[in-house]
């Protein structure tokens, strides 16, 4: 995906990786470089951003093109059985997926400038998602994620009524942040709204 021409812009635009560099929430800087390559971005505002648009990628992209590609689905099902470290990694995906929402990060599409570009690229993600929702639950042989985890699944549930308002809110400060609004206000609701997204979801980065 890194290689995808476009991606890269789609990414800065789409996240709010830029208001959260801004942020003083670590010790060293997000990128190792002054260069706007994701190679040399630090893992944390890499993975808190795709959290805070809903996308949570880098929890789950290419698992689904490899699940579907492995040969023997039978012996994938034992693994998950037999093995506690594949049914661990499995576990963490599914909360991922179970957080994440493309109808939510759809919303955050709209902060990409390049529409085509943005949708050609999203459709991609998209599909990438799909792909890694059906092969887990094909593996785990659910009909729907946490279904054999009905205490995350039910805590998960709870809180996501109140986290998704608070993307849309995000979304919309955003908006008038980048064009140019310099009301102190936005800003700082950018922020909060950054730091409730991330409490209530759990994942930090």
């Amino acid at each position: 995906m890194y290689e995808t021409e476009g991606f890269n812009t789609v990414f800065r635009q789409m996240t709010p990786l830029a208001e959260i560099t801004e942020l003083n929430i670590g010790s060293r800087p997000a990128s190792r470089t002054t260069s706007d390559r994701i190679d040399d971005l630090r893992a944390i505002p890499w993975v808190f951003s795709w959290a805070q648009a809903r996308v949570m990628l880098p929890g789950w992209y290419g698992v689904g093109q490899a699940l579907k590609a492995f040969a023997d689905q039978t012996l994938l099902r034992e693994m998950v059985a037999a093995w506690p470290f594949f049914r661990s990694t499995l576990d963490n995906m599914e909360m991922v997926l179970a957080k994440s929402d493309m109808a939510i990060a759809e919303r955050y599409l709209t902060l990409v400038e390049d529409r085509a570009l943005g949708s050609r690229i999203f459709n991609r993600i998209r599909d990438g998602w799909s792909a890694a929702h059906e092969g887990l639950l094909s593996i785990t042989q659910q009909t729907r994620l946490l279904e054999k985890n009905p205490v995350l699944d039910a805590s998960i549930r709870l809180r996501l009524p109140y986290i998704d308002p608070l993307n849309l809110l995000q979304v919309e400060l955003l908006k008038r942040h980048r064009a140019g609004e310099h009301d102190a206000r936005v800003r700082e609701g950018i922020q909060l709204s950054i730091n409730a997204v991330a409490t209530a979801l759990r994942n930090s980065g």
